[in-house]
């Protein structure tokens, strides 16, 4: 998307490819030739190549996350890629998606601003086919959303944005919320057209349909957290927080954790005659005075020794050795 076209631009030409007009063997050759890239010291980039690697590393995790998602949604096999991720000023990201189209305004608190979702009407209205019972079909003609669309889209949209908290964790804990549904690019003004956005390109395929979704967002919404979007952060923070919601979950899982524990009263040795002929009221002996203190086992390993008693109104057992054998860390 480093040179948009509007939608006219490749209507024009595509129409002088088929009229011969213009050759393509002369566009391949010329593409091969190496060009001086135009750079506007009046207008720097504000992303270096560090932070747009990292937003492609977020991004990748986001598209596998919802790609999952829409699958499970549709009930439709749905491959999504990110095509790229590119800075350009919000003018040009207006003027290279169509109109009429699907835009999703949504925040990111605690960050302040707005950014915008992007889905293109040939995949939208697919998905929209899908939900209402259909064989995700697309439009012939574009349109307008009517309301019932447009409260299907709201429903699915702000579930769309609910899995940019996860990749976004490590950096910084979002909050997506979707705003509004737009149609017009031309009404959504959200910051002055020279101002810098990242425009994540994402091609999303449903069955032999494909489309694009492009997620915008703002250089003024990120600017607080560019020091953080670098890779060796994002990772370290990763590996990190990682840790730390390991040791959680194993420490709320042993404090869960059952143990059988059992006292043992006495032992003794008797026949399989004498066993079968026991009856109520008979008295097995033990060999065990009542003086001794008892053993008390945790699985099959005698842990304590102690002497029986009664609590409140509950046979009880005061601990009075504690038996240490073998390694104490298993």
């Amino acid at each position: 998307m480093s040179e948009v076209l509007s939608q006219s631009e490749i209507d024009s030409l595509l129409s002088a490819l088929s009229s011969g007009s213009i050759d393509a063997n002369e566009l391949k050759q010329e593409q091969t030739k190496k060009k001086v890239k135009v750079y506007d010291f009046r207008r720097p980039n504000k992303f270096s190549k560090d932070q747009i690697h990292t937003l492609h590393v977020i991004f990748e995790n986001y598209t596998r996350s919802l790609g999952t998602y829409l699958s499970a949604q549709l009930r439709a096999p749905i491959q999504m890629d990110i095509i790229s991720v590119e800075q350009l000023t919000y003018e040009e990201f207006i003027r290279s998606i169509p109109n009429p189209t699907i835009l999703n305004i949504f925040s990111l608190y605690p960050l302040e601003g707005s950014a915008i979702m992007e889905i293109n009407p040939s995949i939208g209205f697919a998905f929209l086919d899908r939900l209402l019972g259909g064989p995700g079909d697309t439009l012939n003609k574009v349109r307008g959303l009517t309301e019932i669309e447009q409260t299907v889209m709201e429903r699915m949209g702000q579930k769309m944005l609910n899995y940019l908290s996860e990749p976004w964790g490590s950096i910084i804990e979002l909050e997506p919320s979707l705003d509004r549904i737009e149609t017009n690019p031309q009404f959504t003004q959200l910051v002055s057209p020279s101002e810098i956005m990242i425009i994540i390109s994402l091609e999303t395929q449903m069955g032999d349909l494909i489309g694009m979704i492009n997620i915008c967002i703002p250089f003024l919404v990120l600017e607080p957290i560019m020091d953080k979007l670098s890779v060796h952060f994002y990772y370290s923070a990763s590996s990190s927080k990682s840790d730390e919601e390991s040791i959680a979950v194993i420490k709320d899982r042993l404090q869960k954790t059952e143990i059988p524990v059992k006292v043992i009263l006495g032992k003794t040795t008797i026949t399989v005659r004498d066993l079968l002929d026991l009856s109520v009221g008979d008295v097995v002996p033990l060999e065990r005075s009542i003086h001794e203190e008892l053993e008390v086992a945790i699985g099959q390993t005698t842990k304590f020794r102690g002497k029986p008693g009664i609590w409140g109104n509950k046979i009880s057992l005061q601990i009075s050795q504690v038996i240490k054998e073998g390694n104490q860390d298993e």
